[in-house]
């Protein structure tokens, strides 16, 4: 027999909404801010309550302007400055490394294989940037693409972006050679992974070499060799890193014209899987 629950409502987080531990997380990271003297009435709006105007626009897709006042986020135009602020000071790469320092002390990472994968979403603004290109996948429609670099359990550990256009191979050693050192455990931070694995994207022996010369071995899929290798049965945890990167839908289609701030979103979203992949957050 199920049991009845009376008058119980489950009541779901919303995702905008940053809780105490995760806040007390990133409040020693903000940059500092000196005294206003021309306009000393003025006062700066809660760093506490900007972010999550900007995790609202994040999830819902809503446009700057259209931000409910009501929340009491603040105006869009203010929410877009405080990102671009943050994103200047390298507040979300910051965040990243003691996130994954956090998750490595609770033994909740596992650097004995990576893998890379990318996704393409479509572009409706920034064509003119370098990091916007028509992609082959899509009928050279103008799109950009997002690299991502997890761990066995699919821990996003690196995210960046590049042009619809350009190869997936030439991420491969900027993703790696970005992996910051992960510390949370004692004797020396762990920065370079045991095995590789990635799909013929990447197949390119000088790129091999390198990995080997990184003291990383590469198991990447051949071109023309016949499919049933095994690799998809590891390699799908990248796939799902990528979904769930995509949940929010400001993400699923590039709106920003500036790649800054594209990129300030794509590395927020990072923070916000590492933060849910820790059970104290």
């Amino acid at each position: 027999m199920i049991p009845c629950f009376v008058g119980v409502t489950m009541t779901r987080r919303k995702p905008w909404v940053v809780s105490d531990e995760l806040w007390a997380v990133i409040e020693p990271l903000l940059p500092k801010h000196e005294r206003r003297y021309r306009y000393p009435e003025r006062k700066r709006i809660d760093d506490r309550k900007t972010p999550q105007g900007v995790l609202f626009v994040l999830y819902t897709g809503i446009q700057w302007e259209y931000l409910p006042q009501e929340l009491g986020f603040g105006s869009g135009p203010t929410c877009w400055r405080r990102l671009a602020e943050w994103q200047e000071a390298g507040l979300w790469e910051e965040l990243q490394r003691v996130l994954l320092d956090r998750l490595r002390a609770a033994d909740r990472l596992d650097f004995s294989r990576v893998t890379v994968d990318s996704s393409h979403v479509p572009a409706k603004r920034g064509r003119s940037s370098t990091k916007v290109g028509p992609s082959p996948v899509d009928r050279a429609r103008p799109g950009s693409k997002h690299h991502v670099l997890t761990d066995a359990h699919g821990t996003l550990l690196r995210v960046s972006h590049t042009g619809g256009h350009r190869n997936d191979i030439t991420q491969l050693l900027p993703l790696v050679d970005g992996l910051p050192p992960v510390r949370g455990k004692r004797g020396r931070p762990r920065r370079t992974p045991r095995t590789w694995y990635a799909d013929r994207g990447y197949d390119h022996d000088s790129y091999r070499c390198c990995l080997h010369q990184r003291g990383i071995v590469p198991n990447i899929a051949r071109r023309g060799e016949p499919h049933g290798s095994g690799l998809g049965r590891i390699r799908w945890v990248a796939e799902t890193a990528i979904a769930w990167l995509h949940g929010p839908r400001r993400l699923r289609t590039r709106w920003e014209v500036r790649d800054d701030m594209h990129d300030a979103f794509l590395q927020l979203a990072h923070c916000m899987t590492l933060a849910r992949k820790h059970p104290a957050f």
